[in-house]
């Protein structure tokens, strides 16, 4: 919770220091031109700019972390998606303002489209990237019963052989989650290696709002997770309780 809060409380005051006071000179790329190039940058409007965005992704962040303390989670992934598409159009309007780009009529300038190429490149590439992982993460876990051990698909699989499971179990209900240390968290999808209050550190490949949940001890730690339906959970649960039993 307090890790959203911190963040928005963050951006509005750094809102604050370019919009209102002015402090141009933490923009980004801005203090390191020369009195030339500075001369033609319309600090104004992006300044401007820069403090709406950073007051409203704040005021987002700050009502994420409140949510989040609610257990409101399924609101992370809109919030996260607003993020990089406001980020993305901050990235590609701020450079309207940069007359060594464009002139006094919005027009490109001569030769001036190559300094875009690479920073638009850049933004198509990471909204690739995130557009993937997004996809992948919110995938329903997939799981394999193998002859010697049950495959758990995706990133941060593994396979478990039968003779390294100490323990399994079916549950209701999730520990709870104080943080994520290395793995994906989007919405009710939590996938990869988080920090919870009653066991420690466990690995998670779970959708937390269909139960139950199977837990698997190993001598490397707990690892924890369910299928798209109840029915499915309860069927591979079975067949690792009589996989063991061979």
């Amino acid at each position: 919770m307090w890790f959203y809060i911190l963040i928005g409380v963050f951006l509005i005051v750094m809102g604050l220091l370019v919009h209102v006071f002015k402090w141009y000179f933490l923009i980004s790329g801005y203090n390191t031109m020369s009195k030339e190039k500075k001369a033609k940058v319309n600090t104004e409007g992006l300044g401007r700019l820069i403090g709406m965005y950073s007051y409203v992704n704040g005021g987002v962040f700050i009502v994420l972390g409140v949510l989040h303390a609610l257990d409101l989670k399924q609101f992370m992934t809109p919030a996260i998606v607003f993020f990089c598409i406001s980020t993305f159009y901050l990235l590609i309007k701020a450079q309207k303002y940069d007359g060594n780009i464009y002139d006094e009529n919005g027009k490109l300038r001569k030769g001036a489209w190559k300094q875009l190429v690479l920073p638009r490149g850049i933004i198509v590439v990471t909204l690739i990237v995130v557009a993937v992982l997004m996809f992948f993460s919110s995938q329903p876990t997939k799981v394999t019963i193998l002859e010697d051990g049950i495959q758990i698909h995706g990133m941060y699989g593994d396979v478990y052989t039968w003779d390294s499971i100490e323990a399994v179990k079916l549950m209701e209900e999730l520990p709870v989650i104080e943080r994520r240390t290395n793995g994906s968290a989007l919405g009710p999808n939590l996938k990869g290696h988080f920090r919870t209050k009653e066991l420690g550190s466990v690995k998670l490949f779970v959708n937390t709002q269909k139960p139950p949940f199977i837990y698997l001890e190993t001598g490397d730690g707990i690892t924890i997770f369910n299928m798209e339906n109840a029915d499915e959970t309860q069927e591979i649960f079975r067949e690792i309780l009589r996989q063991r039993e061979k």
